[in-house]
């Protein structure tokens, strides 16, 4: 089979033929169709991701059919339609991960291949109204996204949601879910053509803004007067202006921190505004299957940007990389 391998740190990545796995007991076999890229398979790529262990097939994300059932799997059969739970041991805790907890495509072998095997405790049918492509986009990103914004922060119909960064895969979909559900969606990104281009999308924003323009988190207050819930993945220094523009009692929830170390916490803007600050990182499995329950009630559709063959993983890199991109970057397998 073709698979896509990272061998070392600041390398290319490879398509090579390896042997096709056979699934163990109680594991599957997949024919995958469709991958995802995710900016975490570009770290890798660049040694800036934690516990790196190379080499290793990449991808997190991935839909296809089920191919062969190994020993004691029930009530699945071949040529089913599925997605992959994008991770390995949550652990028993609902409030956060285990310690054994791991993404898929490092270390464990990705998706970014023609087959993959799985425990079949973490295969999903895939939602029926999605094409290979849009089901490939969502279980990372509709997963991270649906626990900080319905699990962590709690996003309630009628309230006034900011989400940063419209760009990335899970911001766009985090828009996308608190739109479904009766939120009022505002969205930023650090170019004024991407908001643009996100409002006018089937997403169902409000407004939006670059956060480049000058005094971006003033325009903002005059025009929305705050924000009940931000959903952020930067952190860094314009964490402050997230302070400035949640509403009273907000909460405000970042799952990445791309810019860095929040450098400065105004205590008394937290205190006296009685605002709560909320990590969150991917999701459990029961967190899961209430996103896809959620994305089959509201027949929700991932955006994907552009695909490119298994074949072209690395230049599928180069582009996310780039930014250019809104929406899911896909590899059809």
């Amino acid at each position: 089979m073709l698979a896509l391998q990272q061998d070392a740190p600041h390398q290319p990545a490879v398509a090579r033929d390896l042997a096709t796995p056979q699934p163990a007991a109680g594991e599957v076999l997949i024919k995958l169709r469709a991958a995802a890229l995710n900016h975490r398979d570009v770290w890798i790529q660049k040694g800036q991701y934690a516990g790196i262990k190379l080499p290793c097939t990449l991808g997190a994300d991935g839909a296809g059919e089920l191919a062969a059932l190994g020993a004691g799997v029930a009530g699945w059969e071949v040529g089913a339609p599925v997605i992959l739970y994008p991770g390995v041991e949550w652990g028993d805790k609902p409030a956060a991960q285990g310690r054994n907890f791991r993404v898929l495509g490092m270390p464990d072998p990705g998706t970014f291949a023609e087959y993959t095997t799985a425990a079949a405790r973490y295969v999903r049918p895939r939602p029926a109204h999605l094409s290979w492509e849009q089901a490939a986009a969502l279980p990372l990103a509709g997963l991270t996204a649906y626990r900080a914004a319905f699990v962590r922060a709690q996003v309630q119909p009628g309230e006034r949601v900011l989400v940063t960064g419209v760009g990335g895969g899970v911001a766009q979909v985090a828009a996308q879910f608190c739109a479904a559900a009766g939120a009022e969606v505002w969205v930023t990104s650090g170019e004024e053509e991407k908001v643009t281009r996100a409002l006018a999308l089937p997403l169902g924003l409000r407004g939006g803004i670059s956060y480049k323009q000058a005094n971006w988190g003033r325009t903002l207050l005059q025009n929305t007067g705050g924000f009940d819930v931000i959903i952020d993945s930067a952190a860094g220094e314009a964490f402050g202006t997230l302070l400035d523009v949640a509403a009273p009692g907000g909460r405000i929830v970042f799952y990445g921190a791309t810019l860095g170390n929040i450098p400065q916490l105004p205590a008394a803007k937290v205190f006296w505004k009685q605002l709560s600050i909320l990590g969150s990182s991917m999701g459990s499995e029961q967190d899961f299957d209430n996103m896809l329950a959620f994305v089959n009630k509201h027949q929700l559709v991932p955006v994907v940007d552009k695909t490119f063959p298994l074949a072209e993983g690395e230049a599928a890199l180069r582009y996310l990389e780039a930014g250019q991109q809104l929406g899911k970057v896909v590899l059809t397998c």
